[in-house]
């Protein structure tokens, strides 16, 4: 993990740095908050640790910027103790706060907890980013799974792709057109058959009574939907 200190005070700078490569952490410094927006746009890093009271740019400014482009954790280290400064630094979106002096022992273990915290967040924005759903049913764009009441669902290429195509646009009618070209990947070639054959295929998986659909609905004469409406046939 790379963690960006910025102060003006170069004993602290040390002391922090010092500490937590201890604590099997890489750091970076700066001396002051335009070193530090130079070297965030130049590497990788996974939290900061900013002085509030910094030459050339503050760490208040320097978070504004950051914020811009970045959810990374953020904490204040300061020597001001005013609450408003407390509650300033918090709404520009500062993840914690230390007034100086400090416990350096305090502040390794809160690195940690903010670390802990954010992947914990990056990996259940990466699991909603992987998994859709609608209604009872979902899928795993990642693992190419489908599931109904969370339970896997038996699924060919072709009808996991159109049933992707249906959850990821739902409530809106294709045209049986629309739908071979978007799942067969074919712009100018249309088979009519083979889309109902297929639609027919993905309601014998998704449906509790085929005949009497709960979620692909067919448009007469224009084409197909996904309209969940929690009813049973």
């Amino acid at each position: 993990m790379n963690i960006l200190v910025a102060d003006d005070e170069n004993d602290i700078r040390n002391l922090v740095k010092i500490s937590l490569e201890e604590n099997g952490y890489t750091v970076l410094t700066a001396q002051n908050g335009k070193e530090a927006w130079d070297i965030l746009a130049a590497e990788e890093i996974h939290l900061a640790i900013l002085d509030v009271m910094m030459p050339v740019m503050d760490g208040f400014n320097l978070l504004r910027k950051i914020r811009e482009q970045s959810t990374i954790p953020v904490i204040f280290l300061t020597a001001r103790t005013d609450e408003m400064d407390k509650v300033l630094g918090l709404g520009l979106g500062a993840d914690d706060y230390l007034a100086k002096p400090f416990s350096i022992a305090e502040l390794v273990a809160r690195v940690g907890a903010q670390l802990r915290r954010n992947n914990v967040y990056l990996s259940s924005k990466e699991k909603s980013d992987t998994i859709i759903a609608y209604g009872n049913l979902a899928i795993d764009r990642e693992k190419c799974c489908a599931f109904k009441d969370g339970e896997p669902i038996e699924l060919g290429a072709k009808e996991f792709k159109l049933l992707l195509h249906f959850i990821e646009h739902p409530e809106k009618v294709f045209t049986k057109r629309q739908l071979y070209q978007a799942v067969w990947d074919e712009e100018y070639y249309f088979d009519d058959n083979t889309v109902m054959v297929h639609i027919s295929r993905l309601r014998n998986r998704i449906e509790d009574d085929p005949q009497k659909p709960n979620y692909l609905k067919t448009i007469r004469g224009i084409g197909y939907k996904l309209h969940y409406t929690g009813e049973k046939p």
